[in-house]
């Protein structure tokens, strides 16, 4: 947490309130969630790591990509302030714009001296947006330079809305960085001309409408949470009670098929989808509406049961970037678009804050470190949009989009600044406190904050997570004269552990958790020490026998770590003929120099020789040659979030065991 003081940066209002608990959610006193956002400080380990690269790398760099790309000269063009042609090939461009200067805001809130030229890029970058704004409020560079200031006549495809969404998170998030209120003023306005002009029939409103992009819903509650403005709460809830009764055609593409409140499968464009439902969740969260809660635990439930990838990658279609069947989970066309990952955290974040349930952070830890994390290189600098489970042998890469290797940037570049704002804000999704206790729910070398019986409870983390399972949690501060609840969150994916407070231990049997929470209650006092460890062996991971893409392979899993082969770890041919022997040791191998420090997998299987058939690649089933096995291969494994960092070339997390 940043307080403001006699040394704070330029970027700090000097009148500035004390922005804690920061981060993109905000629940008020009276909000009737489970648990509300605790404050962090992450100061090292893995993730610490990770961001360092997103500080001093990924976020620097925003603003030159987004001046070669146009987006900044198109604000100017609005402005009036620049002459020439609005450069880019979509009209949701501007947002680009928007979740930079969101990722650069919660930066900054950091405090960190070296970060002087970034608070430079955010002023001025918020002048040339206040700049472009129209006098009414309005602001899309795309129509207001292309479509002649026509508006709102192309909701399917405009994104109006949806640019206006993002630009409102980043408003928020300046604001509760900062103090100052330069961007949230043009995001209020322009949340006014929204309010304005969108409503029912009989509102007295022009326009009965929804954008074919959700995104404005959870920003409008989000700045309801930011000004009290009850109206952009109920903005919200338009929109969202108004999607699915036809306005868009009726395509499940835009969610526009079925009311979301009676929908049973997730489906269609998976961020459109998953932005949607972080939207019924927070509605759900701040009115207290049932049926929403209900809906949103129903698709919660069919999406990981049925959709979700092993990675916790989320969409099985490059055609219109969507969610297929349920158990349709190809890997060399898996689709897992890096935004997706993202919409999935904030959701199940949400999901989490909501009904204190330790599952929703269990596929927030999964997606973090694999369908997520994969989306950007080690060296912060190159992308990937979309992140499949597997490159075949002789891959042709077309390249653009949807390219299995990295790339400097897209023509559709939402996945970069979206990496850059969740990596920036990402203590946000780490800690909680109920009133009545502390919940840690991603573990990182750190400090938790709380009120807790309306006084403030500190505990300090240590871990070398995710390469070993043991944290070190020690209380700083807490309440002399009551107990209280200091709940660990035990991963799904962990068979056993052990838990030492002091001199006493316990084992799985003894101190079981509950819903995925292990509750440690007693009066805690500063210096008392509790010792986590999870088990943390190799596995193998099966899918569902309805999953057919896979049936009859294997996944390496290690901790809440997804591994691959990479055929950079295997010269001597190609990935496509080996087959892993199940019976073979697991064996981790941490190895300090590869890939900046991971710990890789190593096993045995081997590369078959298949028969050459002749002209047709197929035999009667019943008359195939045999297949006598080939060469015996040793395999390595890395975690999956690091793959393509080293050479193109064929990978595969999936692999056949016969």
């Amino acid at each position: 947490m940043h307080s403001p003081g006699p040394a704070v940066p330029p970027f700090i209002s000097p009148s500035a309130p004390d922005p804690s608990p920061l981060g993109p959610v905000r629940l008020g006193p009276t909000t009737p969630a489970a648990l509300a956002p605790a404050v962090t400080e992450v100061s090292g380990g893995f993730w610490a790591t990770r961001r360092e690269v997103n500080a001093s790398t990924s976020i620097p760099q925003g603003p030159a990509l987004l001046e070669s790309a146009g987006n900044l000269n198109n604000l100017r063009l609005a402005a009036g302030t620049a002459e020439g042609a609005f450069q880019g090939a979509y009209p949701f461009v501007d947002s680009d714009v928007y979740k930079w200067l969101e990722a650069a805001s919660w930066q900054l809130a950091q405090g960190r001296a070296e970060d002087d030229k970034l608070a430079d890029d955010v002023r001025r970058l918020v002048s040339l947006v206040a700049d472009a704004q129209q006098p009414d409020g309005y602001l899309n560079t795309w129509f207001q330079l292309l479509k002649g200031g026509e508006r709102y006549k192309d909701l399917r495809w405009g994104h109006e809305l949806y640019c206006a969404g993002h630009l409102i998170q980043a408003a928020v998030a300046h604001h509760r960085a900062s103090g100052r209120t330069e961007l949230l003023d043009v995001a209020v306005r322009f949340a006014d001309h929204i309010d304005a002009t969108f409503g029912l029939p009989g509102s007295g409103k022009p326009i009965d409408g929804v954008d074919g992009h959700p995104e404005v819903e959870t920003a409008l509650v989000e700045l309801y949470r930011e000004t009290g403005e009850r109206r952009y709460l109920d903005l919200a809830r338009y929109f969202v009670d108004r999607l699915g009764h036809g306005l868009l055609g009726g395509e499940a593409y835009c969610q526009d098929r079925v009311p979301v409140r009676q929908a049973t499968q997730v489906e269609g464009h998976a961020v459109r989808q998953l932005y949607l439902l972080a939207a019924v969740t927070d509605l759900a969260t701040e009115t207290g509406d049932g049926e929403l809660r209900t809906t949103a635990e129903r698709l919660w439930e069919a999406m990981t049961r049925t959709k979700t990838h092993l990675t916790g990658g989320l969409g099985a279609h490059h055609d219109e970037e969507d969610f297929g069947d349920p158990y349709e989970l190809p890997s060399e066309r898996a689709y897992c678009e890096t935004c997706a990952a993202i919409a999935s955290i904030q959701w199940s974040w949400r999901m989490a804050l909501l009904t204190g349930e330790a599952r929703y952070s269990d596929l927030i830890e999964r997606t973090l470190y694999n369908g997520f994390l994969a989306g950007v290189s080690l060296d912060g600098e190159r992308w990937l949009y979309v992140n499949p489970l597997q490159v075949r042998d002789g891959h042709t890469d077309t390249g653009g989009d949807q390219s299995a290797r990295r790339t400097r940037w897209f023509r559709c570049a939402c996945c970069p600044p979206n990496v850059m704002r969740l990596l920036a804000s990402l203590e946000h999704y780490t800690a909680s406190g109920d009133g009545g206790g502390l919940q840690i729910h991603q573990y990182v070398t750190g400090r938790h904050t709380a009120e807790v019986h309306g006084a403030p409870v500190a505990v300090r983390a240590e871990t070398d997570y995710p390469w070993d399972g043991r944290v070190t949690l020690t209380v700083e501060d807490a309440p002399a004269d009551r107990a209280w609840t200091l709940s660990l969150r035990v991963p799904q994916w962990c068979t056993a552990h052990q838990v030492r407070i002091g001199d006493t231990v316990h084992d799985s049997t003894t101190a079981p958790a509950t819903d995925g929470w292990l509750r440690l209650e007693r009066r805690w006092a500063p210096g008392d020490r509790v010792v986590l460890d999870l088990r943390m062996e190799p596995r193998l991971t099966a899918a569902d026998p309805r999953v057919d893409a896979v049936r009859g392979c294997v996944a390496i899993e290690r901790g809440p770590l997804v591994y691959c082969v990479e055929q950079v770890d295997h010269p001597g041919g190609g990935l496509d003929d080996i087959v892993l022997d199940p019976t073979a040791p697991l064996t981790a191998d941490h190895r300090p120099g590869l890939l900046g420090g991971v710990t890789a997998i190593v096993t045995a299987g081997h590369r078959r020789r298949v028969p050459d058939t002749g002209w047709w690649p197929y035999t009667p089933a019943g008359q195939e040659p045999p297949a006598p096995d080939g060469e015996r291969v040793a395999l390595t494994a890395i975690p999956y979030y690091a793959w393509a960092n080293r050479q193109d070339g064929s990978m595969r997390v999936w692999l056949p065991t016969s």
